[in-house]
């Protein structure tokens, strides 16, 4: 009864959920359709090959902000069945008292597990290309591995090399800088970006296996089985939901991510550069920097409050995506650049642990990290700046 009664009482109160009428029927109708969304990607992805969970340079991605992908090709298949279903399984953690509990409690992990599951192939993918990025601009070169990949597809294409490689091979190989490249770096530069490539491709070969036994699994066909069957029946509680309001579990939802956005040391933030946060940098403890798992909750909160909105929009069809908070897409960007960042910095840190490399190359990881440490802190000024603004909404 208390989530009734949320009022704004601070700026960020005022991106809660609008006083529009929705009930069981607009939550009937959002499931379907991001049901029809799985299945339609599922088809795209069965027709474009076997390497369609791959996904090689193309930005954000999983760790960027939800777009509609433009279907036609083996990356948009698989974005389009993560975006989905991560939606499916937030949804249901919002409005699960409106469901059947049984049903909803079984298949919201499912959801999550195949959408985290075909996302790591893409999570190593992009995590590479932004280190080594990092160690090109952190030596002064001025040829970025963005640059060079048109050249080594055209390469590619005129030799016929690796001419019978999956999709996803091609697009990792062109994700890739040149040798020619690592030349323009320093010694310790070159190698750390050689043992980044190697430990991190390692990963996203064996992220790769892992995607490839999930989509051939029962346990996938599974869950596209239920999806199929919530395409045409949604299982809500009770045959009057379509007089439930939906209002306060959405408030619910919104009340959880102001409490822990008042938990972050926003303060501290809203300093361009904050020292005491990167006093962790040095430690020999392995263990990730300790405010980081308060911000990637954040992150995950402020995405289901997102799509409580979308909830709540879909009851209104002239409502549509014109609604979206630009404060909240604003917010959303920095935290899943402040997420990139922390795992990047993470996965220098590990690297900079193997066993028996040169200093030069220690010494190169050690900045590597800071730099990622500093995009990190970048990263929680902008969410500070972007969350405390006032609500902006499209006309």
């Amino acid at each position: 009864m208390a989530q009734q009664h949320l009022e704004p009482t601070d700026p960020t109160a005022a991106a809660g959920p609008p006083p529009v009428p929705a009930g069981g029927d607009a939550l009937a109708s959002y499931l379907r359709a991001q049901a029809t969304e799985f299945l339609r990607a599922l088809r795209l992805h069965r027709e474009t090959g076997a390497g369609a969970h791959g996904a090689g340079a193309h930005g954000n991605g999983a760790h960027g902000p939800d777009r509609d992908p433009a279907a036609g090709g083996p990356v948009d298949a698989a974005r389009a069945l993560r975006r989905a279903a991560r939606r499916l399984s937030g949804t249901l953690h919002t409005f699960q008292p409106l469901l059947d509990a049984e049903w909803a409690e079984a298949m919201r992990p499912e959801l999550a597990w195949l959408s985290g599951t075909l996302a790591l192939e893409h999570t190593y993918a992009s995590r590479l290309e932004r280190l080594l990025q990092a160690l090109h601009r952190l030596s002064g070169s001025a040829a970025f591995p963005s640059q060079q990949q048109a050249g080594r597809t055209t390469a590619t294409a005129s030799t016929g090399t690796d001419s019978a490689a999956p999709p996803v091979h091609l697009a990792h190989s062109a994700a890739r800088p040149a040798p020619a490249d690592r030349g323009n770096l320093t010694v310790g530069a070159a190698k750390a970006g050689a043992l980044l490539d190697r430990q991190l491709t390692l990963a996203r070969t064996r992220a790769h296996s892992t995607a490839l036994q999930a989509l051939g699994s029962s346990r996938f066909h599974a869950v596209a089985d239920k999806v199929a069957l919530l395409a045409s029946e949604v299982p809500l509680k009770d045959t009057t939901a379509s007089t439930t309001d939906l209002r306060p579990l959405a408030a619910a939802a919104h009340g959880r991510l102001t409490d822990a956005v008042a938990a972050l040391p926003l303060v501290t933030a809203g300093n361009p550069y904050n020292a005491q946060a990167l006093v962790h940098g040095l430690s020999p403890d392995p263990a990730p920097h300790p405010q980081d798992a308060q911000w990637h909750q954040v992150r995950l909160l402020l995405r289901l409050h997102r799509y409580a909105l979308e909830v709540l929009a879909c009851e209104d069809a002239d409502r549509g995506d014109g609604s979206t908070d630009v404060r909240l897409l604003a917010a959303g960007e920095a935290l899943d650049r402040h997420r990139d960042a922390s795992e990047a910095a993470a996965a220098a840190a590990q690297a900079a642990r193997t066993p028996r490399i040169a200093p030069a190359t220690a010494y190169a990881l050690g900045v590597l990290h800071a730099d990622q440490r500093h995009e990190v802190e970048a990263a929680r000024y902008a969410f500070q700046h972007s969350w405390r603004k006032e609500p902006i909404r499209l006309p």
